[in-house]
Order: structure tokens, then C-alpha cells, then sequence
């Protein structure tokens, strides 16, 4: 049944609107630019919205509904929820808030939501949340204008987030990155479909490579412990938590009704089930790229490739920071580096392949290096900024990397053009960077 959220054949707007302004109808232009099924909007004061035959409910629409997007007024919902199930919907995305985040008033309405889909046998995700986006299938129920905000493209990583907002501009930060997803929850409230139902899913999902997941509280611990086991047999789990501590609890309370629990005990368990935990936003980001992009290798042993030596010194300190070493390389890499390079070259780790290498030498480098077998993980720092390094050095790496069996990662510090080189990378599945730091720690999660 999970299926009809994320690939239904047919959905139904109900509080679709004629108003640019409202949710209703940002929410139906999203189905009508990208979604291939048939698309039911239902406003009882409308005959046609955006060139659709508009409904008064769901109720009068003949044809079979697979997935129902609820965006009406709270006092009406539940009724409309109601409609639904005699209507035979057994999905329905609720948008709509004021439920228990709101206090004792919104608890009771919630309490009757949640008898009137048991009732039903309906799955719901929400209430008080944004719902869902699959690229693929262009499900879309995100509220928000597209000159806003970007929206990923299709990719690997499954993103699940209690918090709407949160969601919103992690989605814009992965887009502008060059991120893929393969689908994005926002659960809200989560009366029915919660995180755990949602790993559940996602274990099983052949689109989903890596599973992100921003939590502020979870709804049934053991049962969590238990669809994160099952996930993780197949799929990189990358968690940030919020409300670690007593103001983000309280807030996380009044945000989505939820109990933030003790964060020790949680970071503890996330550790024994081979979950990666992300300490800040910027970690949830790039650990999941890095799973998604990259292979994974048992070792602490790296290689670190560079046409700047201080570049390379830096990096031997932030490894050694984050737990890794620099491998010793064996006589016949150092045999073979000393053909391939000038003889001023420094032919040792970090491997330094001095300011005027181009493309090619990278390419020989990489080639040689990856061979090695005291080297786990390759980190290849470019200073894109020198005369001789132009782009085709990208072409060279991610043409290597798509052979290469260990775990790579890439550094380019710079402004607009090392950017853009950066965003090239990315967008041919190279787990890259725009700092050193970031780049180790990123690999330190590789080699595990």
C-alpha cells in the first residue's frame, strides 16, 4: 500500500485553488508540470483549475484514486478524510496543521483523525507536514513556488525529515549541489506513517542507496531498532538529530508534538546499529553524498593526492584528527610514480605532484596509486587555480572513478570556477568538496 504514495496511478487535490497564492494551488500546478497519471481537483466552488475538470468531492469522481493530498481547512479535514475512505482511497498525504502541535484542542481532533482512518484501513502521512516528492514520478506536494526554491533531481539518497521547513532548504541545498534523491518524506505529526514505517519501506526500495533522516523524536523506539537492523543490511543510514538538549526537546514539543527523548542514549544506539551520525547540517549533507558516490572499504590507510603541498600537509593533519592514517606506499608504486613524474617531484605520502600538473598527470597518479595495496581510501586535493590544471581534469577523475574499487574523494577550495568544477564533479557522482576538512571527514565514514 505504501507504493501509492510514492508511484500512484492517480491522485486527487482536495482544496485545490484557483488562487496562486493559496497551497491548493501550488500544490496542483506541481502535478500538472510533472506527474503522468490522472489528477482529480477538488474544490466545491470550481468547475476547472488549470485546465482540469474540478470536483466538489471525491465522492463524485468515477474513476479509482490511489493517493489523496489533503490542503483544506483543519475544521473541515478530518470530514474530508472521512469522504476518502468511503470513496475506497487508502493513501492519503495530509498537508493540513493544528493537530496536537497546537495543544489539547488539536490532540482531540487528531485522536479522531486517527479512528477514522483505522477505520478505514487508510495510510496517512502527516497531518502538519509537506508531504512527499519523488522526482521520478512526479509526485509533488511540496508548497512551495519553483523560483523559491530548487528541487533535486532523481538520485540515490532517500530523505526523510520530521520537519517540513528543515526539509524544504536541505532539498534547495542538495539541488544547487547537484544531489539526486529517490524519494523525500516529510512525515509531520506522523499519526500513522512514521519513521520507522518509512525505513521499513525504504529497505526494500532497488532506487534507494543511502537512507538521510532528520529526527526530533522517535514514535516507538524498539520498533525503530528494529526497521534500522533490517534497513541497514542494504542501505547507508546517515541521521542528524534534533533536540539534543533541553531547549531543542521543548521546542521539538511545540513544533511537532513530539518526544525528543534522551539524546545519549539515542547517539549510543545509532553507533550499535551501524548508523553515521551527523553532527551538524552540513554533515548530514555531505556523509550522504559521500555514501552515495563513493565505495566503501574496511582500513584507515589513505593516500592523499595533490598539486599543492600545503594543501597536503593540512590534510595529513585533519586525517590523523579524524582517525585515519597516511599508508606507506610499496616499492613498486614508488618505482612506478618516479617514471610517470618530474624529477622534482616529492615521491612519497602526501603525494605531491607540484604546481604544474595537468590532467594527465592526475590520471597517472590515480592510476598507480589505486593500485596499491596498503592504500585503503585516495583523498586527490586539485588547486584548480594554476595555469596548467584546466577542466578536463574533471573528466579524468570521474572517468577513473567509475572504474576505481576504493573509497575517493575530492577537494577544490576556491570561488566561482572551483565551484563550478566542484558542482561538475558532484553532478557525475564524485563525492567532492570545497575544503580539506570536509573532504577527510567524509572519507574517515568510508573506511569503517
Amino acid at each position: 500500500m505504501m507504493d501509492k504514495f510514492f508511484k500512484p496511478r492517480s491522485v486527487a487535490i482536495i482544496g485545490a485553488s484557483r488562487n496562486p497564492e493559496k497551497v491548493g494551488y501550488v500544490i496542483l500546478k506541481n502535478f500538472v508540470s510533472g506527474f503522468k497519471g490522472k489528477i482529480y481537483p477538488i474544490n466545491p466552488k470550481a468547475d476547472e483549475i488549470l485546465g482540469l475538470k474540478a470536483y466538489p468531492s471525491v465522492l463524485n469522481v468515477e474513476d479509482e484514486i490511489d493517493l489523496a493530498v489533503v490542503c483544506v481547512k483543519p475544521e473541515i479535514a478530518n470530514k474530508v478524510v472521512e469522504e476518502c475512505g468511503k470513496k475506497g482511497i487508502k493513501a492519503i498525504v495530509m498537508i493540513t496543521s493544528g493537530y496536537r502541535e497546537i495543544g489539547s484542542e488539536g490532540a482531540a481532533r487528531e485522536r479522531e483523525l486517527k479512528e477514522i482512518i483505522e477505520r478505514y484501513g487508510i495510510r496517512l502521512i502527516g497531518p502538519n507536514c509537506i508531504g512527499v516528492y519523488v522526482p521520478k514520478t512526479g509526485v509533488d506536494t511540496l508548497f512551495i513556488q519553483d523560483y523559491k526554491m530548487k528541487k533535486p533531481g532523481n538520485g540515490g539518497v532517500a530523505f526523510i525529515s520530521q520537519s517540513g521547513a528543515f526539509g524544504l532548504a536541505m532539498l534547495d541545498w542538495m539541488a544547487d549541489e547537484g544531489m539526486g534523491i529517490s524519494k523525500f518524506v516529510s512525515y509531520g505529526n506522523a499519526t500513522d506513517v512514521d519513521e520507522s514505517t518509512l525505513l521499513e519501506y525504504l529497505a526494500k526500495d532497488k532506487e534507494t542507496k543511502v537512507i538521510a533522516m532528520y529526527l526530533e523524536g522517535i514514535k516507538d523506539g524498539k520498533r525503530f531498532m528494529e526497521a534500522v537492523k533490517k534497513a541497514r543490511k542494504s542501505k547507508d543510514i546517515v541521521v542528524f538529530k534534533g533536540g539534543k538538549h533541553k531547549a531543542g526537546q521543548k521546542a521539538a514539543m511545540t513544533h511537532t508534538g513530539s518526544l525528543a527523548g534522551n539524546y545519549l542514549i539515542f547517539s549510543g544506539v545509532l553507533r550499535q546499529l551501524g548508523c553515521v551520525e551527523a553532527k551538524s547540517v552540513e554533515e548530514l549533507f555531505d556523509f550522504s553524498q559521500a555514501f552515495c558516490n563513493s565505495e566503501k572499504e574496511k582500513g584507515k590507510k589513505i593516500a592523499i593526492i595533490t598539486n599543492g603541498g600545503g594543501f597536503g600537509v593540512i590534510a595529513s593533519d585533519f586525517a590523523k584528527d579524524y582517525g585515519l592514517e597516511l599508508a606507506d606506499f610499496e616499492k613498486k608504486t614508488v618505482d612506478a610514480l618516479k617514471d610517470v613524474l618530474p624529477e622534482y617531484a616529492s615521491i612519497h605520502n602526501p603525494l605531491d605532484l607540484i604546481g604544474d600538473a595537468d590532467a594527465e598527470r592526475y590520471k597517472k597518479a590515480l592510476e598507480i596509486v589505486s593500485k596499491d595495496k596498503n592504500v585503503s581510501g585516495i583523498l586527490v586535493i586539485t588547486l584548480l587555480q594554476t595555469v596548467t590544471l584546466d577542466a578536463e581534469v574533471v573528466d579524468v577523475i570521474s572517468s577513473f572513478k567509475r572504474k576505481c574499487k576504493k573509497p575517493l574523494v575530492v577537494v577544490a577550495s576556491g570561488s566561482e570556477y572551483t565551484k563550478l568544477m566542484v558542482k561538475s564533479l558532484q553532478k557525475e557522482k564524485v563525492a567532492a568538496y570545497p575544503t580539506v576538512e570536509r573532504g577527510i571527514k567524509a572519507l574517515s565514514k568510508l573506511l569503517m
